[in-house]
C-alpha cells in the first residue's frame, strides 16, 4: 500500500502529463496487489500480486504512453538524435535555442534513436518498435539476464524453487516504483544501469576484456558510467591482479573512445555546450533537472554555493576512491554496492540532478544480491570465494 500511496501522489502532485498518467495507472495495480496478497492463499497470492503491480506499473502505462506518443523530453531528445546521427553524422545541434533542443548525452546514447529515424511512427507497431524507451528496457533487460545466466554457471545444481524465487523477486523490482516508473515515462537511466550491472558480473567472473567492453558502451551514454570503470579495475586487481585491471580499464577507454570521438571531433563546441556545461548548470540555459537535493540547495545560493557544492562532490568522489585502493571490492556484490555509494554521493551533491537517478544505485544493490543469491546467504557466507562470485 505505500506504493500505492507514492504512485497516486503523482496524479495529484505532478505537472508532468506522463507521470500522471503512470501514477493512475500504477496505484490501482499496487492496490490489486495488496488486495490479492491479503485476500488469496499463500501459493498463489504472490503470483497474482506481483502480475498486478507488473500490469499496473509497466505493461498498461508503458504500451498507453508509446501508443499514444507521449513520453518524458529525454525520450524525444534522444530519438532527435538518432535522425541527427543518420544526417549529419553527429548528435548534437549546432545552435540549440529552447531546452528541448540541447542533448545532455553523450554519442552512444542516439542509438536508442536509431529505429524511430530508421522506420518512422507511421503504424501502430512502428510507433511500438521504434520508441526509445522500448529499446532502452531491452538492454537493461537482457543485461539483467546475461548476468543472472553468468552467476549461475559453477554454482552446481539449483532447484526449481530457487529460479522461481529469482524470478519473482526480479519482476518485483521492475514493477516496484523505482523501476516502472522510469522505464515507462523515459527509461535514459535503465540501460546504463543494466550495463554497469552486467559489466561488473563480468569482472567479477575474470572476464576483464568483455568487462571492458560493456562498460566502453555505458560510458559512451552517460558520464555517470564511468566510475564503473574504477570499480571493475579495483575488484579485477583485488581477484586476478594489474594486468586484468589494465586489460579491463584498456578495453573500456578505448571502445568508448571510439563510440565518442567522432561526434567530438565534429562537433566539439555543441557537444562541450551540450554534455558538460548544460547538465552542471553552466549553460546558456537551466537544465531541467532540478530536484532539491543538496548539491543543487547550494548551487542555488549562488557561485559560491554552486563551487561549495562541486568541492564536496570532489570530496565524496575521492572518499570513494580512496576505499577502492585500501579496501577494494573482492566480489561483484561488494563492487556494486562501491559504484552505488559513490553514484549516490554524486547524484547527491551534483549541482543539478534528479530523484530519477537514485535508480541506478538501487538497482546496483538490489539486483546484484537478487542474482547472486546474497540476498538469501546468511551474512559472512561467500566472501572469501571472490572467484566463484558472478
Amino acid at each position: 500500500m505505500l506504493a500505492a500511496g507514492w504512485a497516486a501522489a503523482f496524479p495529484l502532485f505532478s505537472t508532468l502529463p506522463t507521470h500522471r498518467v503512470w501514477g493512475i495507472s500504477a496505484a490501482a495495480g499496487y492496490v490489486g496487489a495488496a488486495l490479492a496478497a491479503c485476500g488469496l492463499p499463500r501459493p498463489r497470492a504472490r503470483a497474482f500480486s506481483v502480475a498486478s503491480a507488473l500490469a499496473g506499473a509497466v505493461a498498461v502505462p508503458l504500451l498507453y504512453l508509446v501508443l499514444t506518443g507521449r513520453a518524458q523530453s529525454e525520450v524525444g531528445v534522444i530519438e532527435r538524435s538518432g535522425a541527427l546521427l543518420v544526417q549529419q553524422a553527429s548528435p548534437y545541434l549546432d545552435d540549440p535555442r529552447t531546452v528541448t533542443d540541447y542533448n545532455p548525452y553523450l554519442p552512444g546514447m542516439a542509438l536508442f534513436g536509431l529505429p524511430r529515424a530508421l522506420w518512422g511512427d507511421h503504424v501502430p507497431a512502428l510507433r511500438l518498435l521504434g520508441d526509445a524507451r522500448v529499446w532502452c528496457a531491452a538492454v537493461f533487460l537482457l543485461c539483467l539476464g546475461a548476468g543472472r545466466s553468468l552467476t549461475r554457471r559453477g554454482r552446481g545444481i539449483r532447484t526449481p524453487a530457487e529460479g522461481s524465487s529469482y524470478v519473482t523477486s526480479l519482476t518485483a523490482l521492475l514493477a516496484s516504483p523505482v523501476v516502472a516508473l522510469p522505464l515507462c515515462v523515459s527509461g535514459v537511466d535503465l540501460a546504463p544501469a543494466g550495463l554497469c550491472c552486467l559489466a561488473l558480473v563480468l569482472a567479477a567472473r575474470e572476464r576483464p576484456v568483455a568487462a571492458g567492453l560493456v562498460l566502453a558502451f555505458a560510458c559512451s551514454l552517460k558520464w555517470t558510467t564511468w566510475p564503473a570503470v574504477a570499480v571493475a579495475a579495483a575488484l579485477l586487481a583485488a581477484t586476478c591482479g594489474g594486468r586484468a585491471a589494465l586489460r579491463c580499464a584498456g578495453a573500456a577507454l578505448a571502445g568508448a573512445a571510439v563510440l565518442i570521438l567522432p561526434s567530438a571531433l565534429l562537433s566539439p563546441g555543441p557537444m562541450v555546450q551540450q554534455v558538460l556545461a548544460f547538465p552542471t548548470g553552466r549553460g546558456e540555459l537551466a537544465t531541467p533537472a532540478a530536484s532539491p537535493l543538496p548539491g543543487r540547495l547550494l548551487a542555488d545560493l549562488g557561485p559560491v554555493g554552486w563551487y561549495a557544492a562541486v568541492a564536496l562532490l570532489l570530496c565524496g568522489g575521492l572518499a570513494v576512491a580512496a576505499s577502492l585502493v585500501l579496501r577494494p571490492p573482492t566480489d561483484a556484490v561488494g563492487a556494486a554496492d562501491r559504484l552505488a555509494a559513490g553514484l549516490a554521493v554524486a547524484f547527491l551533491l551534483a549541482p543539478a540532478g534528479r530523484f530519477g537517478y537514485l535508480a541506478l544505485p538501487v538497482v546496483l544493490i538490489v539486483w546484484t544480491r537478487l542474482a547472486t543469491g546474497a540476498a538469501r546467504r546468511p551474512l559472512g557466507v561467500g566472501k572469501t570465494l571472490p572467484r566463484t562470485l558472478g
